[in-house]
């Protein structure tokens, strides 16, 4: 007599799972390039960055590659901001789905925080092996302090995702005002020159860009050379826990009114 032994995922993990198929299908199967956009777009900003700059100086700010300088301030930035861009529309674009008593719209969340972090790990990888193949450069990791970077990028953009799912339906110009204010945090975040080399007073006010200290974490894991004192990981996790817990807050107040709209 043979017994059959059937392993079932528990409906969290079953609807997660479905939830992160059809968001990889919608946001990438719509594209002809669909996923090679994904690498195509950080290769065409880093490339640009690295063209710019070295007709300007001779030598990267550290090490001997502008590709992976910029690389390094680059990639965990696009983590962050692709992060709190697609949670921040999380419930808008699922609205049909959590009419279903199935889905919850932490289902929603937590799906497309997994599949984007997966995403967006892997284009980094691709990414940064396509640079030390091309520029062969020799250089010793900090694996712990490049994953502990990429995970406070991660988590601070889902807290301020969360909190923008809510504060868009709240405020319907939020999103507009959301635009301005975030536009120039490309060029305050250090991707493309280093902290300690601006003025004593400009570092005083920058420290509380919570992404700088990430993109210093990144550049402490990738140059052994680089002491990055400044740098307090733990300050950006805080931003990212104090978002989160507003945000959650916040929907599990309006969640009906958020689906129902």
């Amino acid at each position: 007599m043979r017994v059959k032994f059937q392993f079932k995922l528990p409906r969290f993990a079953r609807v997660i799972f479905a939830l992160i198929m059809r968001e990889m299908a919608t946001s990438y199967g719509r594209s002809a390039l669909g996923y090679l956009w994904a690498i195509l777009e950080p290769i065409g900003a880093i490339a640009m960055l690295s063209l710019a700059f070295s007709i300007a100086l001779s030598t990267p700010a550290i090490g001997e590659s502008f590709p992976l300088f910029y690389a390094t301030g680059y990639l965990p930035f696009m983590l962050y901001n692709t992060m709190q861009a697609k949670i921040g529309v999380a419930l808008r674009e699922n609205t049909q789905l959590l009419f279903y008593p199935r889905v919850t719209y932490m289902d929603a969340i937590i799906s497309r925080f997994i599949l984007v972090f997966l995403t967006q790990i892997l284009v980094a990888v691709i990414v940064l092996w396509g640079i030390f193949q091309i520029s062969s450069v020799t250089t010793q990791f900090d694996f712990a302090a490049i994953f502990f970077a990429f995970m406070a990028a991660a988590f601070l953009g889902l807290g301020i995702g969360v909190l923008n799912c809510v504060l868009i339906h709240l405020l319907p110009s939020w999103r507009q005002l959301w635009s301005i204010i975030t536009r120039p945090i490309f060029i305050i975040s250090c991707i493309f020159y280093l902290f300690d080399a601006l003025p004593a007073w400009v570092q005083n006010i920058l420290w509380y860009n919570p992404l700088v200290h990430i993109i210093g974490q990144t550049r402490k894991g990738f140059y052994s050379s680089y002491d990055g004192n400044y740098v307090q990981l733990g300050y950006p996790i805080f931003i990212g826990a104090i978002t989160l817990f507003l945000g959650l807050a916040l929907l599990q107040r309006h969640a009906k009114d958020l689906i129902n709209t």
